[in-house]
């Protein structure tokens, strides 16, 4: 990683090692399919997908990316969670595991459908 901020999704996915820029882009392009309407770009130093609202946030590390779709989406799926490291709003994804697509396909939809129908906010 550089110490320079990144302006865009490219930028940032960048600056990470290989193994991490590829299931980085794996994810966000995941994300992209779920909600193709949705605007992309960096809020809070990390790539951002909106639609009325920011829908959910993503952010790279050593060893892991978090997936970020807000507290009530991840206590929606609490059950399905259970084998996963969570916090309050994100869903730790390891780097050495293999994406769980049909899951993140799930809460993004979920928060999606939440934004649209109920005008979710973030928090």
């Amino acid at each position: 990683m550089t110490n320079q901020k990144p302006q865009n999704i490219d930028e940032y996915v960048s600056q990470f090692p290989l193994e991490t820029k590829q299931v980085l882009n794996a994810l966000l392009s995941c994300l992209h399919e779920v909600v193709p309407e949705a605007e992309t770009g960096l809020k809070w130093g990390g790539p951002a997908f909106t639609y009325r609202r920011v829908l959910f946030t993503v952010g790279a590390f050593k060893n892991h990316i978090n997936f970020y779709p807000t507290p009530a989406a991840i206590n929606a799926f609490k059950k399905e969670l259970k084998s996963y490291s969570i916090t309050k709003s994100a869903l730790q994804l390891p780097l050495d595991k293999p994406l769980p697509f049909k899951l993140i396909r799930e809460i993004a939809k979920y928060r999606f459908r939440d934004v649209v129908e109920n005008d979710a906010k973030w928090m």
